[in-house]
């Protein structure tokens, strides 16, 4: 059973694009009341938007997933009741805005989706005024706000794990490397905004070009930057399918060798497992999810439904598992945003989670490092919201 994270006093402290390249408006500032009244004692209507439909190669088995992890968790629920609706939004804006009113209509009391981003941000805007909340798949902060949620994992949270335990392990000067696309701005965005509040010194930004010649011209200014600076670890934004087999293998050639410098990743790099067995990786730093529950969840679906989980999947499990543990307290206003913000947070596939007043979300990471090939986890996720770092 999931039930509401409780504060433990004495206890201390991936990411998958699913953003669209623009930037997206949010629909109002962050609220903290807004939300219908239900009534416990009955099935609470909760819509399940999924990109069914889509001419988007693998939205089906997406869709599939989404649905497959919500029942999955409503099975763990006790003493809880949902009525889940799903609803196809075909992977666009225009239907999934039509569905969320066509939910609403049929009497959703919160709505789980859609995945993507602008998406997202139109079924929100489109039930804005019935004050029902949207939890969606992305983790496109720019859309989070008013009554839309994000519950994607972000580059802020990652950014800020990351960041923290550097300076928990006496790093003082870090280099941010970044492609020059929408994914790897924000990326630098998000970094800089964690190290502006730790202890580690920003030590300077290098950009490049999503091709190969550009990370290839972006190797002597990375150098020289971290020598000009003295710093003591680079941090990069480039994911295994892009520049990160390039440049663990372009830095050290150059000079810049990771037995010196900690190589520090702001995307999984355990995924695809062939990336564990690049050189250049060996030592470097990432966060992922609680390893041993989000294996648990990967092992219980493929017991259920004889396949692998979509790797989002998790996160319609998480929704669930929040809106149950919050009606299980057999409240009216369980479905607010002042109860979905609640600061003690939920437990979800992949440890703990809680959504922000401003619509964002903050989970409970691990920090990883690959060691002879393998994943070597070491500073374990959080168990609780009340410990250092949160």
């Amino acid at each position: 059973m999931f039930s509401v994270c409780k504060p433990v006093r004495k206890l201390a402290k991936s990411a998958i694009a699913l953003a669209t390249a623009a930037l997206l408006t949010a629909c109002v500032p962050g609220g903290t009341g807004g939300g219908p009244s239900i009534n416990t004692s009955k099935p609470v209507p909760v819509a399940l938007l999924v990109p069914a439909g889509s001419a988007n190669s693998g939205d089906a088995a997406l869709a599939r997933s989404l649905e497959n992890a919500a029942r999955l968790a409503m099975a763990d629920l006790q003493n809880v009741q949902i009525d889940l609706r799903v609803y196809d939004t075909q992977g666009n804006s225009g239907t999934a805005s039509a569905a969320a009113q066509r939910a609403v209509a049929e009497g959703a009391k919160i709505i789980l989706g859609p995945v993507y981003a602008q998406a997202a941000n139109s079924a929100g805007l489109a039930v804005l005024n019935n004050n029902v909340n949207v939890l969606s798949f992305s983790n496109n902060t720019s859309i989070a706000g008013g009554n839309v949620f994000v519950l994607g994992p972000t580059f802020d949270n990652t950014a800020n794990r990351l960041v923290n335990f550097a300076g928990s392990q006496g790093k003082n000067g870090m280099v941010i490397v970044h492609s020059n696309d929408a994914a790897g701005q924000l990326g630098q965005s998000a970094i800089a905004r964690a190290l502006s509040t730790s202890r580690v010194n920003n030590a300077g930004t290098v950009g490049y070009d999503r091709s190969q010649q550009g990370v290839i011209n972006s190797v002597p200014t990375i150098k020289a930057t971290v020598d000009a600076a003295g710093a003591d670890s680079i941090i990069l934004t480039a994911t295994t399918a892009g520049a990160l087999p390039l440049l663990s293998q372009l830095l050290p050639e150059a000079g810049v060798s990771p037995t010196i410098t900690q190589y520090i990743g702001l995307t999984r790099w355990d995924i695809p497992a062939q990336t564990l067995e690049l050189p250049g990786v060996q030592g470097g730093w990432f966060a992922l999810p609680d390893p041993a529950k989000a294996q648990a969840y990967r092992q219980r679906y493929n017991n259920t439904y004889g396949e692998a989980p979509h790797p989002i999947s998790g996160l319609a499990y998480d929704g669930i598992a929040a809106i149950g543990a919050l009606v299980s307290q057999g409240k009216a206003d369980a479905l607010t945003a002042s109860a979905l913000t609640q600061n003690a947070g939920f437990q979800g596939v992949g440890g703990i989670f809680r959504l922000r007043p401003d619509g964002t979300n903050e989970r409970g990471l691990a920090v990883a490092t690959i060691q002879n090939k393998q994943v070597v986890v070491i500073d374990p996720a959080p168990q609780s919201f009340s410990g250092a770092g949160f």
